[in-house]
């Protein structure tokens, strides 16, 4: 089982190897309205769920 683990793992390598890729793709200009657009979809995710939470509370 630890065996088939061993190629997920992530090391730092890795992720600079990732970071230069995002670089090179999409340019440094482009980088910040892309995580801002993630940020925002991550925000109206937790605001949608938590609605429904309360929602379900009231019922």
């Amino acid at each position: 089982m630890e065996a088939l683990l061993i190629p997920l793992a992530i090391g730092p390598w890795q992720i600079a190897i990732v970071v230069i890729l995002a670089l090179l793709l999409f340019g440094g200009k482009k980088i910040p309205e892309l995580m801002r657009g993630l940020g925002t979809g991550i925000k109206e995710f937790k605001d949608a769920t938590k609605n429904e939470d309360d929602i379900d509370k009231i019922e």
